[in-house]
């Protein structure tokens, strides 16, 4: 189970580690947005030391409109668990985002008068 934590406006944020090509383990805040189909999406600049594999271009449609992103071959960690995920790259994402594919294995628990955030492998 991943304990998240709430933003100053509610928003939901998850520590999971970023595993660079040389293995260097990065945590990283991610932001949980409902309205990304994909695993994760990271800014340009945040991909710089990664070293992770180019993947192909594709165009995705999000809340400000149709944008290209470069798609690489990235390595995470959630729970102690590594997983190869493709990772959204482009100019101008705001956070570390981490989108829907996420809750396809997992229940997110959300209480917000409590307090509470939890991830939890189904």
């Amino acid at each position: 189970m991943i304990q998240g934590t709430f933003g100053d406006q509610d928003e939901l944020f998850f520590e999971i580690e970023l595993i660079a090509d040389n293995g260097l383990e990065l945590p990283v805040d991610t932001l949980l947005d409902t309205g990304f189909s994909g695993w994760l999406a990271i800014n340009s600049q945040d991909l710089e030391g990664l070293d992770w594999i180019y993947v192909r271009r594709q165009k995705m449609i999000t809340a400000r409109g149709e944008f290209y992103f470069d798609i690489y071959a990235g390595k995470v960690r959630i729970e102690g668990q590594e997983f190869d995920i493709p990772v959204h790259v482009g100019a101008g994402v705001p956070e570390v985002l981490i989108g829907r594919q996420l809750l396809k294995n997992r229940r997110l628990v959300v209480d917000i008068s409590a307090r509470i955030l939890t991830l939890e492998a189904n």
